[in-house]
Parts: structure tokens; sequence; C-alpha cells
């Protein structure tokens, strides 16, 4: 497998990497987001809110798409939360609009480094080499222990998806 691995996410996050599946909800909840599950337009996965009204303590809410499957709700979640670790200073300044990127389908430079983070908490290299020694190697087996698509990991091991 061609594993390509990136920098560890914060200490906040690395707290919940305990073992698979990651609680992204929990994390979600430690960072002072407030999470909302809610059926919406089927092209939006999710979105991150500056909200002071139905925000967590950090004036943040996440909406996920409730119509999607569980697995990709936890992927949006896991990218929201990148967003707000990564990003939330262009937010705050204005320079991004809360859920511009997410209405736009673009696949920028700030979204793909969403992705990558998400990946990085959802699916941890050193869960992954753990499962792997423990004989889960087949991607469908270890997507369904990681509670995320056999796409996301197969691109998280650098395989053909």
């Amino acid at each position: 497998m061609n594993m390509i691995r990136a920098t560890a996410p914060p200490p906040d996050v690395r707290v919940f990497q305990t073992e698979a599946p990651v609680p992204v909800v929990a994390l979600a909840r430690r960072l002072g987001l407030k999470v909302y599950d809610e059926e919406t337009n089927a092209a939006i996965s999710g979105r991150l809110v500056r909200d002071t009204a139905r925000g967590g303590p950090s004036g943040y809410a996440v909406y996920v798409n409730g119509a999607h499957h569980r697995n990709r709700k936890r992927f949006t979640l896991a990218h929201e939360i990148a967003h707000f670790l990564l990003h939330r200073h262009l937010l705050e300044a204005g320079i991004v609009e809360d859920d511009a990127l997410y209405r736009s389908h673009l696949s920028n430079a700030i979204e793909s480094e969403a992705n990558r983070m998400a990946a990085e908490i959802l699916m941890p290299w050193h869960l992954i080499d753990q499962a792997i020694d423990q004989g889960i190697t087949a991607p469908a087996d270890l997507a369904s222990l990681f509670q995320v698509s056999e796409t996301a990991m197969r691109i998280r091991l650098g395989l053909p998806t």
C-alpha cells in the first residue's frame, strides 16, 4: 500500500484517537461546537456556521445532512471540525462567508486541507497500523472498523478507488 502520511492533528483531537471508531461527535462537543443533524438539500453535506444563538461555547455550530449515510455524516463532521481548527480565522475576518465554500462545491486548497485533516481525525495512522497488525487489512474491513466509506479508506491507504 502506498500510504501517504501527513502531520498529526492537534492535541485536542489526539485525546479522542484511542480506538476506532473515533468519537467525532464527542470531539466536536469538546471543541465547543454544537452539532445539528438535519435534513437539507441533498447537495449540501454540511456547514460550519458562526451562530451565537445556536452555537456551542465556541460560538459555532456544525450542521450535517441528516439524510446522508452515517459514515458520510461522520466524515462531514470531521471535515467541518477541520475547518473550525484550520480556517476559523478566515470566517471571523470575513474573508470567507460561513457557507460559501459548501454551496459552491469548489475543490480548492482550503477544502482539500479540510479533507486531509478529516482523514487524519477519523483514520489516524497509529490506529490503522494497529488494525493491520491485528490482521485487518482489507480496505472494506478497515472502513467498517473506522466507520468511514471504503472510498475514504482507500484514499487514506493510497489505493485506487
